[in-house]
């Protein structure tokens, strides 16, 4: 059977081009269709776009700083919002032409179309009508918002997509959604001057992360001036001449500019053609992968959040990657999952890496708390109410640094380095073994001496059906 190609990738995501980059590397040929712009959710409309919105939102801050370090303005700073997009616009256009023309200094063949998959081996351009025979198909297209709650109205709210390029600001925006993409543009909105509101099903913010950080950032973005609705939803929202109106669960209606809908994101793989092909999804369409991103058909990968792995940037570079290396580098790779570093850019910023202190007691039978809460030494002069953060936990039979989780300045920075640590199974006897660097706000990680908590789980009592923890 002949090949038009020997790898066509679906998605000019960073997944997608890591892959298509490191196989034509390896000497295969190479064509990759993206429908938009290369680059994908990241580059485009997620990671790149938001990162610079917080440093704008972030002089907000300084400026009121500030003053108590001897700065003064004779007029109070104006914001932009024109000028903050169209400079966000000009710099996501450079990168995604790094990304082009990286892809063709490697001999990969760009198509700008969206590509459908036809059969096992052979993908359909829509833009005109041709058909690739390829031998192997990567399927890395991402994932897109989910509107949700559907509610009436909902045609008239906005997902991240669409946040970016607002034509006017916003002045008063309604952000639903408690995760890391909800908090972060409340944040973000809340300090380029809008009156933010923050609605959410749970009782506090990211689900999924340390209590302590938790409690923390719900406890700063009050101080940022948002209002925060825990347990309540909208059920409805009309136009009106003065705003969108929304009906809440709590029976109250209140009015906004925009509404934002931060309540979750899909695998994008509706209209792919994976039917044809016979490539298994699960219950919410991720394409159903092994740990070497093997589908159930044998010519068909996929890598990065169209497989609901761990949706993060690096992990689907790593997992494009280690595709490429494994099918046409001659090497047998298999990502690890655990112990991955992350950070959610709200303002203070959280970072962390391994185990919550709920995931580790669920799991260790002594786990050891060190924990650190301290005011930063910049505000001591500017008199910002802000709190530093910063928490260890530990297998108190091993020493072993189970995870680190820290909500401040620069937590993210932190995160990355402390990643490495974590990963090469760090003692708490390391951590205090280093030399802190003075005066940082990291070197609490280094002499954090005194333990905050010890959790035992009892030995089962005969006849006993459960553990109890001390």
């Amino acid at each position: 059977m002949t090949y038009d190609v020997d790898l066509f990738v679906i998605g000019g995501g960073s997944g997608g081009v890591r892959a298509a980059r490191i196989a034509a590397g390896y000497g295969a040929s190479v064509m990759i269709a993206e429908e938009y712009r290369m680059g994908g959710t990241c580059v485009i409309r997620g990671c790149v776009p938001k990162k610079l919105y917080v440093y704008a939102s972030r002089f907000a801050d300084d400026f009121q700083d500030a003053a108590g370090f001897g700065w003064s303005f004779p007029e109070k700073p104006v914001f932009d919002w024109p000028s903050l997009v169209a400079a966000k616009e000009k710099e996501i256009s450079r990168l995604s032409l790094i990304y082009a023309n990286n892809l063709a200094k490697a001999g990969v063949q760009i198509v700008e179309t969206r590509a459908e998959i036809i059969d096992a081996n052979t993908v359909e351009l829509k833009r005109d009508g041709r058909r690739i025979r390829a031998k192997k198909i990567l399927v890395a297209t991402g994932g897109t918002p989910v509107l949700e709650p559907a509610i009436p109205g909902v045609e008239h709210m906005i997902s991240s997509n669409e946040i970016f390029d607002l034509p006017e600001f916003p002045r008063r925006l309604l952000v639903i959604g408690g995760g890391y993409i909800a908090v972060e543009f409340a944040s973000v909105f809340a300090r380029l001057g809008a009156k933010v509101t923050l609605a959410f099903r749970g009782e506090n913010v990211l689900r999924g992360f340390d209590e302590d950080m938790r409690e923390g950032l719900r406890v700063e973005l009050r101080h940022a001036g948002i209002a925060i609705l825990p347990a309540t939803l909208p059920t409805g929202l009309d136009r009106r001449a003065d705003g969108l109106a929304v009906t809440f669960s709590d029976d109250e209606t209140r009015v906004f500019d925009q509404v934002l809908v931060a309540t979750g994101r899909r695998p994008h793989t509706q209209g792919l053609g994976l039917e044809n092909a016979g490539v298994a999804v699960d219950q919410v369409g991720a394409i159903k992968v092994d740990a070497r991103s093997r589908t159930n058909v044998a010519s068909i990968f996929a890598v990065g959040d169209v497989t609901n792995r761990v949706n993060l940037t690096p992990v689907a570079i790593r997992e494009g990657h280690a595709f490429a290396d494994t099918q046409f580098g001659g090497k047998d790779i298999a990502v690890v999952y655990t112990d991955i570093a992350t950070a959610v850019f709200t303002t203070p910023e959280i970072g962390t890496v391994g185990m919550s202190e709920a995931e580790a007691r669920a799991i260790f039978d002594i786990v050891d708390i060190y924990r650190a809460s301290f005011r930063p030494m910049k505000a001591t002069l500017s008199g910002h109410p802000e709190k530093t953060i910063m928490k260890i936990v530990v297998d108190g039979q091993t020493d072993q640094v189970l995870g680190v989780h820290i909500l401040g300045h620069e937590a993210g920075e932190m995160a990355q380095l402390l990643g490495i640590a974590v990963r090469m199974k760090a003692t708490k006897a390391d951590f205090d073994a280093t030399m802190a660097v003075h005066p940082t706000a990291a070197e609490e990680l280094v002499t954090m001496r005194t333990r905050q908590a010890r959790y035992e789980k009892a030995p089962l009592m005969a006849g006993a059906g459960s553990i109890a923890a001390l």
